[in-house]
């Protein structure tokens, strides 16, 4: 009888994949990774409890302690750090009454730093609740703090200052992936090619930035890991670097004049960076 081969490498990707699905269902569940719950994890699995703690550290989706309702992580990163990014922090913490790390004792906010958001030409960066503002100053942020606490998803697409239109192009063949004819947010849309749970079709993406609207040919359920690819070369669109909210593996497009956009593979994340500055491998 023929067997399916494996090797270590191989086990250990799998068994990490599968403790990262049980660690999200844990934090769903009570907002953040009690210690009790990660022991249960180490036992019911077989892997030590350092490991577990090494894939509850590495990404930044997972807490181990109790986040507020909203969270505010700012930048500080060389290009943020000299354009100001310390002096945007001091002020959050004074205004929050926190210090980067806490959460206020409201459950409002958790502040958090953040080593590079990977939007360098746009810093000083300070992202609430998955929202970009760009070229923050002191004087800002008590703003961001209101707009944070009224609720950013609530936005006005014709508006919003943090919502503004780029035209995209594949990452590999250079090939516009840009539709005229089929508009999202009242503008070309971004044509992609998507496969999952064995449904291939196309997916319209919105091109204003800061637009999370979509439209597709399948409904895509929450939290799927989504294939992403040119419909010119039908190369996957595939970055070399994992979602720093949940993990997975981000989609990388040009934009038009200069920079790159990567956007999160998995419904429901908002995870994304913009780079104006350069390449996308380095």
């Amino acid at each position: 009888m023929a067997t399916l081969n494996t090797t270590p490498d191989t086990e250990k990707i799998k068994a990490r994949e599968g403790i990262i699905s049980i660690l999200e269902d844990i934090q769903a569940r009570f907002g953040y990774l009690p210690e009790k719950e990660l022991r249960n994890v180490a036992e019911h699995t077989g892997q030590s409890l350092v490991d577990i703690y090494g894939v509850a550290t590495f990404y930044k989706s997972f807490s181990l302690k109790p986040r507020g309702k909203h969270l505010v992580s700012v930048c500080l990163g060389t290009a943020c750090h000299v354009r100001g990014g310390p002096n945007v922090k001091k002020e959050f913490e004074h205004s929050l009454n926190i210090r980067a790390g806490d959460t206020t004792k409201d459950k409002e906010f958790t502040l958090e730093t953040v080593a590079c958001l990977g939007a360098c030409a746009l810093g000083p960066i300070v992202v609430a609740d998955g929202h970009y503002f760009s070229k923050v100053t002191s004087p800002k942020v008590k703003q961001i703090i209101n707009k944070t606490r009224e609720g950013l998803d609530k936005v006005e697409i014709q508006t919003d200052q943090r919502i503004f239109p780029v035209e995209i192009s594949c990452a590999r063949c250079n090939h516009s992936l840009m539709d005229p004819d089929h508009l999202v947010d009242y503008h070309p849309s971004i044509r992609v090619t998507i496969s999952f749970e064995r449904k291939h079709g196309w997916l319209r993406l919105s091109s204003l930035y800061g637009s999370y609207n979509i439209e597709s040919e399948y409904e895509i359920p929450e939290n799927t890991v989504v294939n992403f690819f040119c419909p010119h070369c039908h190369t996957e669109l595939r970055g070399a670097a994992n979602c720093v909210e949940c993990g997975s593996p981000m989609v990388p497009m040009i934009v038009k004049g200069g920079g790159v956009i990567q956007i999160c593979s998995k419904r429901g994340c908002k995870g994304h960076m913009l780079d104006l500055s350069g390449g996308i491998y380095g």
